[in-house]
C-alpha cells in the first residue's frame, strides 16, 4: 500500500477483500451510486477512527475537523475509482495519517514528523492495526445497542454514564424496582454479546486473547 493507501482502495481486491465487512462492502457501494443515507452511515462508522488518530498525532480540535473534513473530501473524490470497498478502513487510516503529518509539518516545519527508522514503521502498523481494532469495536457497539429495546437503551445509558447516578436515582428515573436493575442489565449486555457483529469480534478476539472483548467500562 503507498503512503496514502489509494493504491488499495482504487486498485482491484486485494487481501482486505478476504476479511471484508459486507456491511461496510454495502455502503461503499450505495455511497458510490449517489446514496446519501449510506454515505452518513460511513461517516457515522468511521469519523471515530479518523478523530482518533487526529488525537494520537495530538492536533488541536480546529487542526482535527480540517483534517476530518480533508478525508471525507478524498474520498468523495476517490469513491467513483473504488475497485476494493473493503479496504476503505485502511485507507481512511493512512490518509488521515498523512493528512495529520501535513498539519504538522504546515504549523512547525518539514522535520516535525520523521518515519524514517524501521521501529517508528513498525509502530506505525501496529497504531494502525489498534486504531481499526477500536473503530470496528466501537462501530459493532454501537450497533448492538441500536438493536435493544428503548428501555433497555436508556437503562445501559444511565449506566455508562460517567459518573453513573446510584441505583436508587436510576430506579426513580426509569420507573423500576432497585432490585431488577442488576438483572436487566445482564440481560440487556447478554443480548448485546449475541448481536452477530459482536459475536463475531468475541470469536475472534478469543481465538487471540484469552481475554476476549471487553465491553466499555461499567458495563461489566
Amino acid at each position: 500500500m503507498s503512503e496514502d493507501g489509494a493504491a488499495g482502495f482504487t486498485s482491484q481486491a486485494g487481501t482486505d477483500a478476504m476479511h471484508a465487512d459486507p456491511f461496510v462492502v454495502d455502503l461503499v457501494i450505495r455511497a458510490r451510486n449517489g446514496d446519501k443515507r449510506a454515505w452518513d452511515a460511513l461517516v457515522e462508522q468511521y469519523a471515530p477512527l479518523i478523530w482518533s488518530i487526529c488525537r494520537r498525532y495530538r492536533l488541536s480540535r480546529a487542526d482535527a475537523e480540517h483534517v476530518g473534513q480533508s478525508v471525507w473530501l478524498l474520498l468523495v473524490d476517490q469513491l467513483g475509482k473504488v475497485r476494493d470497498p473493503a479496504a476503505l478502513p485502511r485507507w481512511l487510516a493512512a490518509i488521515t495519517r498523512r493528512e495529520c503529518r501535513r498539519v504538522l509539518r504546515a504549523a512547525h516545519g518539514p522535520h516535525t514528523v520523521g518515519y524514517g527508522l524501521d521501529a517508528d514503521n513498525l509502530a506505525e502498523q501496529v497504531g494502525a492495526e489498534q486504531e481499526l481494532l477500536e473503530a470496528e469495536r466501537h462501530a459493532a457497539l454501537r450497533e448492538a445497542f441500536a438493536h435493544l429495546p428503548p428501555d433497555g437503551q436508556r437503562l445501559i445509558a444511565l449506566l455508562i454514564a460517567d459518573p453513573p447516578p446510584p441505583y436508587t436515582e436510576i430506579g426513580v428515573r426509569l420507573g423500576i424496582p432497585t432490585g431488577s436493575i442488576s438483572p436487566n442489565r445482564s440481560r440487556c449486555l447478554a443480548k448485546m454479546r449475541r448481536y452477530p457483529a459482536i459475536a463475531a469480534l468475541i470469536n475472534s478476539e478469543e481465538k487471540q486473547y484469552p481475554t476476549g472483548i471487553n465491553l466499555p467500562r461499567n458495563m461489566t
